[in-house]
């Protein structure tokens, strides 16, 4: 297992058609959700859950957005339906973070929602440690309520995104990344 600051330092996206072979074993999946669930969460409220998508699951979840996809672009090409489908095929795992707010006096749904943020991020960081790829990644269908609800999301909930995960097929090259003196000031 890398060093926790190597592993911060050098953590990067792998797109999901760069991942291939297995994801993680069952034991290694509870442990990146059981990090999911440790994050900054002011009044204990808990305001996320997940959402495993593997094996026929990623195939029917895309069935869902391709569906929803053709209703709402009716001229839609097979090419375009069959892009859809696929959405969440090529990671053999998938965890969607699913973020909803609570009233609470203390604790307004920003800071909910940047728990849910936290989880997500620390999903990402766990199955990297792990020796995983990871992506955190949106799409269309994220925000659209038709496929929320195929997803089995109450019309209070948000998907805070879908984390793809899976072994990495060919290594992994940096980005440029922010030159600090442009965006860190001091008070």
């Amino acid at each position: 297992m890398p060093d926790a600051i190597d592993l911060l330092k050098t953590r990067r996206s792998v797109k999901p058609r760069d991942m291939s072979g297995a994801g993680p074993a069952p034991a290694e999946l509870e442990t990146i959700l059981t990090i999911g669930s440790r994050v900054p969460d002011h009044g204990k409220l808990a305001p996320w859950r997940f959402i495993v998508f593997e094996g026929d699951g990623r195939s029917r979840a895309g069935e869902v957005i391709a569906k929803v996809f053709a209703q709402k672009n009716p001229q839609a090409t097979e090419a375009e339906l069959e892009v859809e489908k696929k959405r969440l095929t090529d990671a053999p795992l998938v965890i969607g973070v699913v973020s909803f707010t609570r009233p609470h006096p203390k604790v307004p749904a920003f800071e909910q929602e940047l728990s849910a943020g936290a989880s997500a991020m620390n999903i990402v960081t766990a199955a990297t440690a792990l020796g995983y790829g990871a992506a955190w990644l949106t799409g269309w269908f994220c925000f659209d309520r038709d496929v929320l609800s195929g997803f089995g999301l109450k019309p209070d909930e948000k998907l805070a995104g879908l984390i793809h995960i899976g072994t990495p097929s060919k290594p992994n090259e940096d980005r440029p990344r922010p030159n600090l003196s442009e965006i860190v000031t001091r008070f």
